[in-house]
């Protein structure tokens, strides 16, 4: 699995006070402290990134290049920010992301090639978040068209974006008010799968349990990363501090073996006397709507 850390975010107080006062020490201090989780790319998370975008990302491409050569994920958007990012970065770099919309498509595509860059697809279009599975599936493939160079009508591609340079994010949406958006990734992840060329699938994965209990996040993290991997997720961006959830990542854990028989994936029967296997086999009840998400659904 290919990991993106996720912690280099401006909607983390310290990160976004290091921002606006050009303070190299905490970002660069956060970013090696997420290198000991041993990640594959960093994300750099600005947001809207309204006011100063360009001169910022490429300050903040420039700081984070200082003390890591991984690649960088330019997360934001104003597309203007990513352009700069993209024009100053010695690092691999990845356009996170291109939604399906014209405007992004038209701008982010021709820069891709250009530089260079891997893509991320998001599987939003002009209507906002796909309702269901079916959505994802279509904005998805309307993207892999894009990018296989499909689509002149959206952008003139000199060459295609071959299927290892991309992936596609179905979106993950905080479980506490979206279960059914939940539960409809997961499906999703299985309709991508089975397409004739499965493209590379990715997820921000700390979405899932956005705002729910702090006692109950790591595991909602761990246990939908083992069933999404299961039906076919390629990466993640994830918090690779929390060695529980890197453990899933890598296989090593017995929640993911214990994630895929609850998710009927492999034979095998879990436990449910052991308080570690019931609480998997309770979490992945709820990425099924089979019981209804509440902070202390593990003592219901």
């Amino acid at each position: 699995m290919f990991t993106i850390a996720e912690k280099v975010n401006v909607i983390t107080t310290s990160i976004k006070e290091a921002m606006k006062n050009r303070d190299k020490k905490p970002i660069q201090a956060m970013v090696e402290k997420q290198l000991e989780g041993n990640p594959d790319a960093i994300d750099i998370n600005l947001g809207p990134a309204t006011k100063n975008g360009p001169e910022l990302m490429q300050w903040m491409v420039q700081t984070i290049e200082e003390v890591t050569d991984l690649p960088l994920s330019l997360d934001t958007m104003n597309m203007d920010a990513i352009e700069a990012g993209l024009q100053i970065a010695k690092n691999p770099t990845i356009i996170n992301s291109i939604s399906y919309v014209p405007e992004r498509i038209k701008r982010l595509v021709p820069l891709a090639l250009k530089y260079g860059a891997k893509v991320i697809g998001l599987c939003t279009s002009e209507a906002g978040v796909p309702r269901d599975e079916n959505e994802r599936v279509e904005n998805g493939y309307n993207l892999m068209m894009v990018f296989a160079g499909e689509r002149p009508d959206l952008v003139e591609m000199e060459r295609p974006i071959p299927m290892e340079d991309y992936w596609i994010d179905p979106i993950v949406l905080p479980i506490n008010v979206a279960q059914d958006q939940v539960h409809a990734l997961v499906k999703a992840t299985q309709m991508f799968s089975e397409l004739p060329e499965k493209p590379q699938l990715i997820c921000g994965l700390s979405n899932v349990s956005n705002k729910c209990a702090p006692e109950v996040q790591s595991l909602l993290n761990r246990i939908y990363l083992a069933v999404l991997m299961g039906h076919g997720m390629d990466a993640a961006i994830l918090d690779p501090n929390d060695e529980k959830l890197m453990a899933v990542a890598r296989k090593e854990s017995p929640e993911y073996k214990w994630a895929l028989i609850a998710e009927g994936l492999i034979e095998g029967e879990l436990d449910l006397s052991d308080p570690d296997q019931l609480a998997v086999h309770k979490t992945v009840k709820l990425f099924h709507e089979e019981t209804l998400y509440a902070d202390s659904y593990l003592q219901l």
